[in-house]
């Protein structure tokens, strides 16, 4: 059956690339749309004008925009119910490869897509990590923690021991409401180096540990499930500092001038993908969308919108400038030179392997 469905894929991608490429703009049937699901907020946004307007500028389809929080719930549903409504999601790594490996997911062949500018393939192209059976790199994201200047004059915090110091640092916290991130951050505050991180978590020992430290604030800690709210409850003073998505931040600092200031000290680097949910109907033309979407020119308008770093190398040195503030985005992407260097890389592995066991047990500790 695998087999199968890559030979349909190769098929509609051949078709669907040479009209992609083709110098003739291509004339859909009327009513012709697709539905992509993303982030919403700043970061929808940014996908609207640096992919999804100009597709269709180039191929006559429409794009219906939704937002989501994560998770391959909704697209399970789909999927078992055969009731394909969404096309193409916006995916964190460890859900694309859960979500492949369970079938949700269309094969997606990289050797397909179009080369860089110069003609690179896609292959060398991409950055290796970011592309998986079932999946193809976007951008580079990361989840930092940020605070106001105006909750610290004095002294300001600078590392992530920092988060976790309410003597130091008094007032609340917030934190997204899922394990990941939050044990890696917990390990990292209570002194475990980087590049030991995933494998203390691979112990009942670390994952003690972790839970332990992030007990250490629980009493403290707001809960947010959407990027949408960390720079809201910044701005409306509900918490002196919190996890966030370091483009959401960046994004309220630049365009809202709001003074909010990120900690990259261990932020975790991860890198997002693009999903065509299994059995679309619009197969065809969703495959069109994602190899114009993770074009380097699409990412870079992107990044050129909000700080995020392209998967294409070729992608990075277009970003250059904010489209709109016109300050020059390097120093501000995940990906970049010196914001990286305390980095430590997301472990999609560990997560494809324990996310349900250690969703259980965050459930059974946040109501303890």
């Amino acid at each position: 059956m695998r087999r199968e469905a890559v030979g349909r894929f190769r098929a509609v991608a051949t078709l669907g690339l040479v009209s992609l490429l083709s110098s003739v703009p291509l004339v859909p049937a009327a009513g012709q749309s697709l539905t992509v699901v993303s982030w919403g907020g700043s970061y929808g946004r940014a996908v609207n004008e640096g992919a999804n307007i100009p597709f269709t500028e180039a191929t006559g389809i429409r794009i219906a925009l939704e937002a989501y929080n994560g998770g391959l719930a909704q697209i399970r549903a789909q999927v078992d119910f055969g009731s394909i409504h969404w096309d193409v999601v916006d995916l964190e790594m460890a859900d694309a490869v859960r979500g492949c490996d369970e079938g949700l997911l269309e094969p997606i062949d990289i050797d397909d897509l179009p080369p860089g500018p110069d003609g690179t393939p896609a292959a060398d192209d991409f950055v290796a990590e970011s592309h998986t059976d079932c999946g193809v790199g976007n951008l580079y994201w990361s989840t930092v923690y940020a605070y106001s200047e105006e909750n610290f004059p004095g002294e300001a915090p600078a590392t992530m021991a920092d988060f976790f110091d309410l003597e130091k640092f008094p007032g609340r916290r917030g934190m997204r409401r899922v394990p990941q991130v939050n044990l890696e951050f917990a390990l990292i505050a209570d002194g475990v180096p980087l590049e030991d991180v995933y494998a203390t978590l691979e112990t009942p020992e670390g994952l003690d540990r972790a839970f332990a430290k992030l007990e250490t604030i629980k009493d403290e800690v707001v809960w947010w499930e959407a990027g949408a709210q960390p720079p809201q409850m910044l701005a409306d003073g509900e918490v002196v500092m919190s996890t966030a998505y370091n483009g959401r931040i960046f994004n309220a600092r630049i365009l809202e001038n709001q003074p909010f200031v990120i900690v990259w000290d261990g932020q975790l680097l991860d890198v997002g993908q693009l999903g065509i949910v299994a059995g679309t109907p619009r197969l065809e033309d969703a495959l069109r969308y994602v190899a114009f979407a993770t074009s380097a020119e699409s990412l870079a308008r992107i990044g050129r919108r909000i700080s995020y770093s392209p998967a294409r190398r070729s992608g990075t040195p277009l970003v250059t400038t904010h489209v709109v503030a016109g300050i020059d985005m390097e120093p501000h992407l995940p990906a970049g030179a010196g914001n990286a260097d305390r980095a430590l890389r997301y472990d999609w592995a560990f997560w494809v392997d324990n996310q349900d066991e250690l969703n259980e047990r965050f459930s059974a500790w946040l109501a303890r």
